[in-house]
C-alpha cells in the first residue's frame, strides 16, 4: 500500500526558527528510534490536501513574539479496517513553509518572508538539500483514559510513527483524535518535539544563539483522507 508519507512539523514538519516551550494545550511525544512501519490492511482513504492543515509553533527565549505558521503535504494515505487504522503515512513539503504575519513584531525589523527563508536556510531544515519531512506509522493504539493522559480533548488513540526531517528518522508517540466514516478520515494530534534529536541545531551547541531558541516546537495537525 502508499504509505501516509510531517512535518513535521515536522514536521514537519516540523517547523519552527524557533520552537516552542510546552504549552498548556500539547502534549510532549515520547521519541524512540525508527520502528518498522506497520502494515496497513483495509480500504485506503487518499489525503485531502487541501483540506489538511498543518501549523507549527515556536518561541525564542530572548522575549521575541512566539513564531508560528503553516506547512502543506504534498500526499498521503490512511488506511482502515474494521473501523480501525491500520496504517498510513504522509509527506511535507518544507518548501510551503509560511510565517504568519501577526508573529512578527512590527518593532523587530523582520518580515515573514525574512523569517521563511532563515528557517529553510542550512541553518534550521536545509529546504533545498531536503525539501521533504515524512511521518510514517509504525502503530495505532486505543487510547485508555485509565492509564494515557492527554491535553488534546476527545483523544481516541495512541499513535506512533517514523518521522523524518534531513536525513534523520526517528519514533515519536503521541495521542490523537481519529474519526473514521464510510466517506473520510480525519486525523487531530497537537504535540511538540525536541528538534535537536533530528539535529536542526542553530550554530554550535554552546552557542548563545542557540540557547535563545527553544529547543521544542509544536506541530498542530489536522488530516483528512476521502476515498477515491
Amino acid at each position: 500500500m502508499r504509505k501516509l508519507t510531517l512535518t513535521a512539523a515536522a514536521a514537519a514538519l516540523l517547523f519552527a526558527a524557533t520552537s516552542c516551550n510546552n504549552s498548556s494545550s500539547s502534549d510532549t511525544a515520547q521519541t524512540d528510534t525508527a520502528k518498522t512501519e506497520a502494515v496497513a490492511t483495509g480500504k485506503e482513504y487518499t489525503a485531502d490536501v487541501a483540506a489538511t492543515v498543518i501549523k507549527w509553533r515556536g518561541v525564542h527565549k530572548g522575549g521575541m513574539n512566539p513564531r508560528y505558521g503553516t506547512l502543506n503535504i504534498t500526499n498521503g494515505t490512511v488506511s482502515v479496517d474494521n473501523g480501525k487504522v491500520t496504517g498510513g503515512s504522509f509527506v511535507v513539503d518544507l518548501n510551503t513553509l509560511k510565517v504568519d504575519s501577526a508573529s512578527v513584531g512590527s518593532g523587530e525589523g523582520k518580515k515573514p518572508a525574512d523569517l521563511e527563508g532563515h528557517l529553510k536556510s542550512p541553518d534550521f531544515f536545509d529546504a533545498a538539500k531536503y525539501p521533504t519531512a515524512k511521518f510514517a506509522i509504525t502503530g495505532v493504539e486505543a487510547f485508555d483514559a485509565a492509564k494515557d493522559k492527554s491535553l488534546l480533548e476527545g483523544a481516541t488513540n495512541i499513535v506512533s510513527g517514523n518521522l523524518t526531517l534531513k536525513d534523520s528518522t526517528l519514533n515519536i508517540k503521541f495521542p490523537a483524535k481519529i474519526t473514521v466514516a464510510d466517506n473520510g478520515v480525519t486525523v487531530e494530534a497537537k504535540f511538540t518535539v525536541d528538534r535537536t534529536s533530528w539535529g536542526l541545531n542553530y550554530k554550535a551547541e554552546g552557542d548563545p544563539a542557540n540557547w535563545l531558541i527553544s529547543k521544542d516546537f509544536e506541530l498542530d495537525i489536522n488530516l483528512k483522507a476521502v476515498q477515491k
